[in-house]
């Protein structure tokens, strides 16, 4: 169980740590390493050390601890290896100060009283859960998307470029598995007036989830829309949204999302059978994509922002104009939503991945 009686010696076998991956220092008392003592105190602090934890063992006293010599900094694999329910705790926040009922095998916060018996999750995989929780909802106060684009000290909002729609019949997918396959691409039920719009990426800086875009827009007019509602399919109305079978999303699975006109979605899909028939067994993403993705991170708008995980591509042949961009977190399912002016003109399109108060 990893608990030592006092005064006795840790007997267990040495762990072979040739492969283990460091974890971060804490700062543990001598007499837990040396098993004199069981675990008792955990708290989290920032003090400027790894991970901030700090055990204390069940003997030890006020006046012990104030003798740097009774104290030492190790990784926290270390003060796994004495007591393996520690583990549990390891994502628990800054100002953290917990308990170890060592009868239970378990922690209790002792600012709440609450019993921690299950492992507490990663802030980001927390925030990633809340975040799937929250997006494809049939509607979204207002400022929701007005904070979506409004720049801040850790979100920007850049323009990649023009996408052009010659038919304004409005395709969503990720193109590098959906683009061009009507069966798994969403055609969208209202149209746009035929032109070329912007793209805008609203790039936010996370200290969980580092450079991402939050989300994209299709700018369709400069008026301001004061009314959003999530796109319908093709073939479908808002009313129809909570039948069986009816789905207002997109799917995602190579992280990767782009507007598209459906006729430039044929002449996407014209681009992959030539280019597939010229290269059999190549990687679509890997030979011919990534090295435009690497070479657009040179430019000056990613090399300001930092990121790279948006592309403005031409078709070989025409030379129409595609905006790719990366989804959020990745992979998964994501509904657009139109905005309307006080007319109730469309003004654009815009798809939310990330609710950006969730990585801040």
């Amino acid at each position: 169980m990893g608990l030592l009686d006092k005064n006795k010696t840790n007997k267990k076998k040495p762990t072979d740590k040739t492969n283990q991956r460091p974890l971060g220092a804490c700062i543990v008392t001598k007499s837990l390493l040396e098993g004199t003592s069981q675990l008792k105190w955990m708290f989290r602090e920032n003090n400027g050390i790894g991970t901030g934890w700090v055990a204390l063992g069940h003997t030890d006293t006020q006046e012990y601890i104030n003798q740097a010599e009774n104290l030492a900094v190790v990784d926290f694999s270390t003060l796994m290896e004495i007591e393996p329910v520690v583990r549990n705790v390891f994502y628990m926040p800054i100002g953290a100060d917990l308990e170890f009922i060592s009868d239970g095998m378990y922690f209790v916060d002792t600012r709440t009283g609450e019993e921690i018996r299950e492992p507490v999750k990663h802030p980001l995989q927390m925030a990633f859960e809340r975040n799937l929780k929250f997006l494809n909802q049939e509607t979204y106060d207002i400022s929701f998307f007005q904070n979506l684009f409004c720049k801040t000290e850790k979100m920007e909002i850049i323009t990649v470029g023009e996408v052009d729609f010659p038919t304004g019949n409005v395709v969503l997918a990720d193109p590098m598995v959906y683009l061009g396959n009507e069966k798994y691409q969403t055609a969208l039920e209202k149209q746009i007036p035929k032109g070329s719009y912007d793209v805008e990426l609203s790039m936010i800086w996370s200290a969980l989830a580092g450079v991402r875009v939050a989300a994209a827009r299709l700018k369709i007019s400069d008026q301001i829309a004061l009314r959003y509602e999530i796109a319908m399919p093709k073939g479908f109305e808002l009313a129809d949204l909570q039948k069986p079978g009816v789905f207002s999303f997109f799917g995602v699975d190579a992280g990767l999302a782009c507007f598209a006109d459906a006729m430039t979605a044929k002449e996407y899909k014209t681009f992959l059978e030539e280019w597939h028939r010229e290269y059999p067994n190549g990687n679509l993403y890997e030979d011919y994509f990534a090295p435009l993705f690497a070479e657009n991170a040179k430019s000056n708008v990613a090399m300001e922002t930092g990121a790279g995980n948006f592309l403005l591509w031409k078709f070989p042949k025409s030379g129409k104009k595609l905006v790719m961009f990366a989804s959020g977190m990745g992979d998964g399912i994501y509904s657009a939503y139109w905005g309307f002016d006080q007319k109730g003109n469309i003004t654009e399109l815009v798809i939310p991945f990330m609710n950006p108060e969730y990585f801040s």
